[in-house]
């Protein structure tokens, strides 16, 4: 079993940056990636990066190539999601997830572990 607890989302706004912090404990994270996803209003929910916690290769979707950087600590457990020149469509709950090794990283349905999400609103 793994929890993971997020924090860090607000309200900024357009052209600032956050940074969402997702804290993993109970359970080992050899030989799994993390994933950020995001839900907008009315939306559904769609991946936004995923990293190996092992080897640390990284994982984007096209539209935040370049303005977001996942990265981990290995030794905090903690996994992160530095959003800079943020857009009002960037706005959504983020939730980060934990999956095994086995499945593409992009689909939601391979992750088993989630939490509860922090919200990012992003005011244009």
């Amino acid at each position: 079993q793994v929890n993971l607890v997020e924090s860090g989302g607000g309200l900024v706004q357009a052209g600032g940056s956050l940074r969402l912090s997702c804290a993993a404990s109970g359970g080992s994270l050899t030989r799994t990636y993390m994933g950020w996803f995001r839900q907008a209003p009315g939306k559904e929910r769609e991946f936004v990066a995923a990293i190996s916690w092992s080897s640390g290769s990284t994982y984007y979707r096209d539209s935040v190539k370049g303005r977001f950087t996942i990265s981990r600590d290995n030794a905090k457990n903690t996994m992160y999601l530095q959003m800079n020149s943020l857009k009002p469509e960037d706005t959504a709950v983020y939730y980060c997830a934990a999956k095994y090794y086995g499945g593409s990283v992009y689909r939601e349905s391979n992750y088993k572990y989630w939490g509860q999400g922090t919200p990012v609103t992003v005011s244009s």
